[in-house]
């Protein structure tokens, strides 16, 4: 048999120098060398791939078959579990445990509502204030007991019923002194537009509001709407970072839709009430003998002190402005329902059109 000749890169086996100048290649250039012989594996799948592999077909389909059998023997040794009732409740239990609870709705519109809601409060001249210290240190003066009376010699003289000052009002501090009126406003634009009730504004000749970062600055009386219990009112003063409120329509408003109530009722606020329309284009009789039409009936509890502030959709969208509640006592406290103006007669008082 005829056998290739094998090549060795060793020195004793290269032609000599005389050799390769025979065979005409400088001393310095190797002899080239023949090329690799391919492997048999390579011969034959470079031959027959196809047929290969379509002959051993049967090896790659018996491993399949012996997978599936293996993995049907391992679920009967180890069956999957089977999930009871105390598994569902110790998930459920501990993803209430983990999940933070998510807040409420009423909590999410006041939250965005609350930079808009300012404080608005009526006061009396300084001369005003004067006249009235003096009236009342006449009244206290006629109504203090003399010498022999039945409540000097019965006790120390004390003058519990004397009655408060003039202007007094529940909830009042002494930063209030003087004050003759307290309500509620909403910021609508970015120069400190405020909507309030026309009751609280007018009754006072001096206005100021209380932003909600704390500045306190006079107003004054830019516009008004008597007849819906308006009126506009532009603070001297605005914060850096005033945000006003955002104006909705009530057109899509329907009774048993969440609302929420923000204001100072009683001098005490910000404070939040949480209720639902309970009717729509209702009449009122104010007590000034005006008959208001087409207001918002809610029940989200107000008070005096919540007239003039926002009534807001679950957003935190101004729907109206609360301007009274319905009693028929002479306490004016809440018994469940109150009153508010649509935003679409407001904004016109503002003389805006925003739907």
């Amino acid at each position: 048999m005829k056998r290739n000749p094998l090549y060795s890169g060793s020195a004793w086996s290269r032609p000599s120098r005389g050799a390769r100048a025979a065979a005409g290649r400088p001393d310095s250039e190797p002899a080239p060398l023949p090329p690799p012989k391919p492997t048999r594996l390579k011969a034959f799948l470079k031959r027959r791939p196809v047929a290969w592999i379509a002959q051993h077909r049967w090896m790659a389909s018996t491993a399949a078959l012996g997978a599936a059998l293996a993995a049907v023997l391992l679920v009967q040794v180890h069956p999957p579990r089977t999930l009871t009732q105390a598994d569902i409740d110790a998930a459920v239990d501990y993803t209430l445990r983990h999940r933070p609870t998510p807040p409420s709705t009423s909590s999410v519109a006041a939250e965005i509502i609350r930079p808009s809601v300012v404080r608005v409060v009526g006061y009396l001249t300084e001369d005003q204030i004067a006249e009235a210290a003096k009236k009342a240190a006449a009244e206290a003066a006629k109504s203090k007991p003399k010498p022999g009376d039945a409540q000097s010699k019965s006790g120390n003289g004390a003058t519990a019923n004397e009655p408060p000052p003039q202007g007094a009002k529940p909830g009042q501090t002494e930063r209030d002194k003087g004050a003759i009126s307290v309500g509620s406003g909403v910021v609508i634009d970015e120069k400190g537009t405020i909507l309030t009730n026309w009751h609280v504004a007018d009754s006072a000749p001096r206005l100021k509001v209380t932003f909600s970062n704390g500045l306190t600055a006079d107003a004054d009386i830019v516009g008004a709407q008597p007849q819906d219990d308006l009126a506009v009112i532009r603070a001297r003063q605005i914060p850096d970072d005033l945000k006003p409120a955002t104006l909705v329509s009530t057109g899509g408003l329907r009774p048993g839709d969440e609302v929420v109530a923000t204001g100072f009722p009683f001098a005490i606020g910000p404070s939040v009430t949480h209720g639902v329309v309970s009717g729509l284009k209702r009449e009122w009789d104010f007590p000034d003998g005006r008959k208001m039409t087409n207001l918002i009936q809610f029940d989200a509890a107000a008070n005096p002190g919540n007239s003039g502030g926002p009534l807001v959709n679950r957003n935190g969208e101004v729907l109206g402005i609360v301007t009274g509640i319905l009693n028929p006592t002479s306490q004016h406290v809440f018994i469940g329902i109150g009153f508010a103006v649509p935003i679409e007669n407001a904004a016109a008082a503002a003389g805006m059109s925003p739907f």
